[in-house]
């Protein structure tokens, strides 16, 4: 019983950090109409939570297994609550920054706590993979959950309307719920101990180190930082291009936009299917070339569009249902090659191979979404998503290199004593 409270536990707190992390697509929106920022400036939202998330990661990577994972996890959750009750009592952007600043450091936190969490309580490779998207796939569900959430407070007649701040209170409402939640479980945390209690700061920070001299973490961190670079380019931006491209109201350029969110998260729940009957690279494969030629057919069909009083969902222009389709191809992409490295490695070395997967993650995201927004406003919507056929067309690549390297590597318990 107390497994599945822990997982419970996990579940939550990452359905809230989904509908935190993800709603700075919407809060950019709502920041240039509410605040009167331009959209290089808006776009600074995106770097202030990836560069807080990379830059913490490697100090939250070392100190975790001795703070504990399950500490660590209320520790977040209290620093973005107190940040979320900010938002509406000091309305601004400079208090926004702020909020994904806390956002991004106590992600940090989480994530590591959670990939760590789940090989403590997973026994063998298929059951991390199922645990992991299936928990990756709630974060979705939280994300589109969040992107709902964050229309209902939107004014349909007066978009820049401060009042959609009032979404932080239920947001910290959440907070709270979550942090009651994991503070009730338990989670046995002796199996990332193997090197000891008197394991120093140090010697994680250079189990760190001794990770980054293996070339398969070179590879599968590639594959990491291309990823989130196609992810957030479309996440962020796709508001902004449902409203100036495809002439949609805010708020339902929002809703539109949380379509990709579910999609992501319905893919992860049919990889856990499909990984029972299907290789893990010949999906990641049929997933990636599909994204790249959902691509090409769907943005042609975004030119021209022409805005329209009284629009509603059965009649909008067709791309804006094809783009977050490509979502269902994208979903499994993530926790898949997450998994598949961290179950090559032995329990105790989780936590540095998940700082560095934060790190590089932080950093490919903040990139796709800060090239993004420039071709953006220099060149239009449809050019800054035709840039995503980039980053896809690489990642056939590094997935390529990626199966080779996992295939020549020894098991788990070499690679321990190896480093120990």
């Amino acid at each position: 019983m107390n497994r599945f409270r822990m997982i419970a536990a996990l579940a939550l707190i990452y359905i809230v950090f989904a509908i935190l992390l993800n709603s700075v697509g919407t809060v950019i929106l709502q920041s240039i109409a509410s605040f009167g920022v331009d959209k290089p400036a808006a776009s600074a939202l995106e770097r202030y939570k990836d560069l807080t998330i990379a830059i913490a990661s490697f100090a939250v990577a070392s100190f975790l297994p001795l703070l504990g994972y399950r500490r660590s996890m209320m520790l977040a959750l209290v620093i973005v609550g107190a940040a979320c009750m900010l938002m509406p009592l000091y309305p601004g952007f400079v208090t926004t920054r702020l909020l994904f600043a806390c956002v991004g450091f106590a992600f940090a936190l989480t994530k590591v706590g959670v990939y760590s969490s789940i090989g403590l309580l997973t026994a063998d490779k298929a059951a991390h993979g199922r645990l992991t998207n299936t928990i990756e796939g709630l974060f979705m569900v939280g994300v589109l959950g969040g992107n709902w959430l964050f229309s209902l407070y939107v004014d349909p007649a007066n978009p820049g309307d401060p009042a959609w701040l009032n979404v932080y209170w239920t947001l910290a409402g959440l907070c709270a719920l979550s942090l009651l939640l994991i503070a009730t479980a338990q989670l046995d945390e002796s199996a990332a101990h193997q090197h000891g209690h008197n394991r120093s700061t140090t010697d994680a920070m250079l189990e760190m180190a001794r990770l980054l001299a293996r070339p398969l973490v070179y590879v599968f961190l590639f594959s990491v930082f291309l990823y989130p670079m196609i992810e957030q380019s479309f996440g962020t931006w796709l508001p902004t291009f449902n409203n100036e491209v495809l002439k949609l109201p805010n708020a339902m350029s929002i809703q539109f936009a949380s379509v990709l969110a579910g999609m992501i998260g319905l893919g992860r729940f049919l990889a856990v299917l499909a990984l029972r009957r299907v290789r893990w690279y010949v999906l990641l494969n049929a997933c990636v070339v599909g994204m790249g030629a959902l691509v090409i057919v769907a943005l042609p069909l975004a030119h021209g569009v022409v805005a329209r009083p009284g629009i509603d969902w059965f009649h909008a222009p067709l791309a804006a249902y094809l783009i977050p389709l490509l979502g269902l191809l994208m979903g499994p992409i993530y926790p898949v090659i997450n998994s598949v490295s961290l179950s090559s490695l032995p329990k105790p070395m989780h936590a540095a191979m998940t700082g560095l997967i934060v790190v590089v993650s932080a950093l490919g995201g903040t990139t796709g979404s800060y090239v993004t927004a420039r071709v953006f406003a220099g060149f239009g919507g449809i050019h800054a998503f035709y840039f995503s056929l980039l980053p896809i067309s690489l990642m056939l690549v590094s997935l390529f290199f990626f199966k080779r390297k996992i295939d020549r590597l020894p098991s788990p318990a070499a690679i321990a004593g190896e480093t120990a």
